[in-house]
C-alpha cells in the first residue's frame, strides 16, 4: 500500500484504511475496520483515529487524489494515466500533480524527432486545468477523472 497526499482528509484516511484492510485480508490476516483506521492514523503521525478525526477536514477540495485514473491532454496530446502524487500549493487554489501515463506521450511536435514522457509533474487549478500555457496559448495540462 502506498499513498502520498500532502493534505489528507478524513475521506482519504478512510479509503486508505479500506485498502489496508483488503490487503491484509488477501494475506489471510483479517482485521477490523477500526483496527485499520487506527493503523492508518498512526501511519500519518496521529496518536489514534480520534485525534486524526478531530484535526483533519472531512474533505479537501482537490481536482484528483492519489490513485485516481485520469485522462486529458498534455501539451496537446491525449493521455490516460494514474495519479501518483498530489500536493496543495501555498495559495490553496493550485495543486502539483504527478501522473504516470499508461502510454508514453510524445511531447515534441517536430516530424524530425520525438521525445516521449511516461511521467510528468505539473501545476493545475481546482478545475484541473494548468495555468501554464504552451506557445499556441493552450493549457499545458487538462485533467478529467475517468
Amino acid at each position: 500500500m502506498s499513498f502520498s497526499l500532502d493534505t489528507p482528509s478524513i475521506q482519504t484516511l478512510k479509503s486508505e484504511a479500506k485498502s489496508y484492510r483488503e490487503e491484509r485480508a488477501r494475506t489471510g490476516e483479517n482485521i477490523t475496520h477500526g483496527a485499520a483506521l487506527e493503523s492508518i492514523a498512526r501511519a500519518h503521525g496521529y496518536r489514534d483515529w480520534n485525534t486524526a478525526r478531530a484535526m483533519l477536514p472531512e474533505r479537501v477540495a482537490s481536482p484528483v487524489q492519489v490513485g485516481h485514473r485520469v485522462k486529458g491532454t498534455y501539451l496537446g496530446q491525449n493521455f490516460r494515466g494514474l495519479v501518483l502524487g498530489v500536493q496543495v500549493l501555498s495559495d490553496m487554489q493550485h495543486y502539483q500533480v504527478t501522473i504516470k501515463f499508461d502510454t508514453p506521450v510524445d511531447v515534441v511536435t517536430s516530424k524530425l524527432f520525438s521525445a516521449f514522457r511516461q511521467r510528468v509533474t505539473a501545476t493545475v487549478g481546482l478545475n484541473g486545468v494548468s495555468p501554464a500555457r504552451t506557445s499556441n496559448g493552450q493549457a499545458q495540462l487538462r485533467l478529467l477523472r475517468e
